[in-house]
């Protein structure tokens, strides 16, 4: 077995000692994926039917669920009015919804804190989907049995793609807490 010069042991070693992640990235990164997640579905355009889910709501859902505690119970009020910029839905809609979602996230936390995948996924989809009903009530669309019909495939991509966003917010969160590099 080769030994290690030890000015090479503490070189290979020694750059990753005493790192702190980014303070900048460890703060905005889950409300910049937030609000990017909001501007997603603008460039996603349908011309016949509504397809892409609300993914601002979903990866507020994700960061919510696979962080807790992370984003102040506050924070869906500022994002849902990012939201509501680029929705086109009435302004206010997602204050409110997103809000609310929080709220009904923190008393699921308060009542099982002991969560798990299945749960996480039935929660998001729950409020994915009393999301979808209560904004194609408020976007002043009459509710007839062929606008639900037309609409349900996006209903039905938000809870699909619910474990899809928890992987990739996981993902972003192993970036955010990632050591910053020391430049010598």
């Amino acid at each position: 077995m080769e030994r290690l010069d030890p000015r090479a042991r503490s070189d290979m070693y020694g750059r990753r000692i005493n790192r702190a992640p980014s303070p900048w990235r460890a703060r905005s990164l889950p409300y910049v994926t937030i609000m990017l997640g909001s501007l997603l579905p603008t460039l996603l355009i349908a011309d016949l039917m509504p397809l892409s889910p609300p993914f601002g709501l979903l990866m507020l859902l994700g960061w919510r669920m696979v962080r807790p505690g992370l984003l102040p119970l506050w924070a869906g009020a500022p994002l849902g009015a990012f939201d509501d910029l680029f929705s086109g839905q009435p302004f206010g809609s997602a204050i409110l919804l997103w809000s609310l979602a929080m709220i009904a996230i923190e008393m699921i936390e308060t009542r099982f804190p002991w969560r798990g995948f299945w749960q996480d996924w039935f929660t998001g989809s729950v409020i994915a989907l009393v999301y979808w009903i209560v904004s194609l009530l408020v976007s002043g669309a009459r509710l007839t049995p062929e606008l639900l019909a037309v609409a349900l495939p996006q209903a039905l991509l938000s809870v699909l793609l619910y474990p899809i966003v928890a992987r990739l917010v996981s993902g972003l969160d192993r970036f955010r807490l990632a050591r910053a590099r020391k430049i010598d």
